[in-house]
């Protein structure tokens, strides 16, 4: 077990090698939270490794493949054991291939089926017990989890499919467990954003309504872990727009997506 302040909070975050992430853990580190720091090729990442050797006490890299389905048993435990348990589990793994029906790529689609949804399922799978284990014996503050999903997850886009499905599904299976897992003394919250400036989102050649910069995306993203919402949208706009579109009788919302497809 590490030496630390009992109101020092312990985080494993699965996808903090880069965007999102990476400004995630740098503003996590601020506030002295203790990280466990996954992506598939952490312990090899120059800025992840600067920021371990900079605070050795409060980062450990691990190495995790969320489409490794094997291997998550070992790693689950193995980010609980760092620092004798965790307060808050933060699944942020995430990839994107924007794809058209005739360059339709099964194993794409696939991939983000495994790293958008399935990665997460498996985790929990490990994690739940040890973490119910260890609320039914302590008095201290509920832990929590986090799933980062999307915007996407409102509705269906074109060319978009594969990557907002399975976050629609992500979305909808955490709507089903919170009830649960809130009687089971753990707090289950979502954050669905829009465009953020990231590798993925290089990807998209159109206008980005609300692009944002990763680290104002991480710093709603960590107020988030301070309030009691279960859900927590932005930027504003493009949840608004997103939000019509899903509410609206389908044979409308399809007309306006339908003018989103282009030509050839």
């Amino acid at each position: 077990m590490k030496n630390r302040d009992k109101n020092q909070k312990r985080i494993w975050l699965v996808g903090g090698s880069e965007g999102i992430g990476l400004s995630l853990v740098k503003q996590l580190l601020e506030e002295s939270y203790k990280l466990v720091v996954s992506s598939r090729n952490a312990q090899q990442n120059p800025e992840l490794l600067t920021l371990q050797n900079q605070n050795p006490k409060n980062v450990f890299l691990l190495d995790c493949d969320v489409t490794e389905k094997d291997s998550l048993a070992e790693i689950s435990y193995q980010a609980w054991s760092v620092y004798d348990g965790l307060d808050i589990w933060i699944y942020n793994a995430g990839v994107y291939h924007p794809m058209k029906l005739q360059d339709w790529n099964i194993d794409a689609f696939e991939t983000m089926n495994q790293v958008n949804y399935l990665g997460a399922i498996y985790i929990m799978n490990h994690l739940l017990p040890l973490f119910t284990a260890a609320t039914n014996s302590t008095n201290t503050s509920r832990p929590q989890w986090l799933w980062n999903i999307s915007l996407a997850s409102d509705f269906g886009l074109p060319y978009g499919g594969g990557y907002s499905a399975p976050k629609a599904a992500l979305q909808n299976l955490a709507e089903s467990l919170q009830p649960e897992l809130f009687e089971a003394g753990i707090d289950l919250k979502v954050i669905n954003h829009g465009f953020v400036k990231t590798r993925l989102t290089a990807k998209n050649d159109f206008d980005m309504l609300g692009l944002m910069e990763p680290e104002d995306a991480a710093q709603k993203i960590k107020q988030a872990l301070s309030h009691n919402r279960f859900e927590t949208r932005f930027p504003f706009n493009l949840a608004f727009v997103l939000g019509t579109i899903k509410r609206l009788p389908k044979y409308w919302s399809l007309a306006i997506t339908k003018r989103m497809l282009k030509d050839g």
